[in-house]
């Protein structure tokens, strides 16, 4: 008996199987299957189904179902596509497809043709839209254009989450004085539509101005060419923060709560990210850090972050 014991086709499907439509999306990004002497090939969809299931249950590779794959074939896949930068691929696959396919409302602009005067009607009606009487509806409003949408974004909102480790062990851990938390921080860039751009895993004592740094460390101008800037909380004040966009010539925002401010404030731009890192709790994997090595914890926020992105591209929103 193969090594494969079951397959999407043969067993009771499970919530996080992917669709034959999300399979499309990703099939062609992943590398082909190591061939083993005296076994079956390696069905990819149903180790990348495995992966999925134990990112969203939050089970340890022991405690997989048996119907999945096995263990030791999903783990070395895992691993491969993590090392080879398999996963990251597919993040940006799909987030330029959401981008594109997501058009942006803008609201249109009246333009008088060059070296035409306006005239006195076009005036008077302008002068008597400005002077409408407060609590009266204006007859005309600005009509909304849908503008295509480029694949890269030009603007990231970066944030920060302090989780708490386990008695696995491993590297990068420290302590969150702010949020008193013993553990690691996941460090996040997301565009103007909450999507995942980067990710950085590092201890908890980690700033979030230097985390902010690695983060743009990730994003090279090969990967976002049309990067101009972004924003964040308070706490990305940073000398370094501010050298490192100087550097790159990018524009930086600080978001801060304004003075004697109460409870929950909505910031513009800042709520995006928030969202996604609630997008992101959706997975009981990482409830915690569970992974014994900072770069299987990058990856586990890009799995996830892939399935939201899967779901946006092939379900109604």
């Amino acid at each position: 008996m193969s090594e494969q014991k079951a397959s999407c086709q043969t067993r009771k499907a499970y919530k996080t199987d992917v669709s034959d439509a999300e399979w499309v999306l990703i099939g062609g990004l992943i590398p082909p299957a190591v061939a083993k002497t005296g076994c079956d090939p390696t069905d990819l969809r149903e180790v990348f189904n495995t992966i999925r299931y134990q990112n969203h249950t939050g089970c340890q590779w022991d405690m997989l179902p048996h119907d999945l794959s096995a263990k030791s074939t999903a783990y070395d896949y895992y691993k491969t596509w993590q090392d080879n930068g398999v996963w990251e691929l597919i993040l940006d696959t799909l987030r330029g497809k959401i981008r594109s396919v997501t058009p942006r409302v803008e609201a249109k602009h009246h333009e008088t043709p060059a070296g035409e005067a306006k005239t006195a009607e076009t005036s008077r009606v302008e002068t008597q839209a400005d002077e409408t009487p407060a609590g009266e509806a204006k007859v005309e409003e600005t009509p909304r254009v849908a503008a295509k949408r480029e694949e890269t974004p030009s603007f990231v909102i970066m944030d920060s989450q302090s989780v708490k480790t386990t008695e696995v062990g491993g590297e990068q851990r420290g302590y969150d004085g702010g949020k008193k938390v013993k553990g690691r921080k996941r460090h996040i860039a997301v565009d103007t539509l909450g999507l995942l751009c980067a990710v950085v895993v590092t201890a908890a004592n980690v700033s979030d101005g230097r985390g902010a740094c690695q983060l743009l460390d990730h994003m090279t101008s090969e990967r976002f060419p049309r990067l101009k800037g972004g924003c964040g909380d308070g706490r990305y004040n940073e000398k370094c923060l501010i050298a490192k966009t100087e550097q790159r010539g990018l524009t930086w925002e600080v978001k801060s709560r304004p003075p004697g401010s109460k409870g929950f404030v909505l910031l513009k731009k800042r709520w995006i990210v928030e969202r996604t890192f609630a997008w992101l709790g959706f997975n009981r994997r990482l409830s915690k850090d569970y992974e014994r090595r900072v770069e299987s914890s990058e990856a586990r926020v890009r799995i996830a972050a892939i399935g939201m992105m899967l779901k946006r591209l092939t379900k109604k929103a």
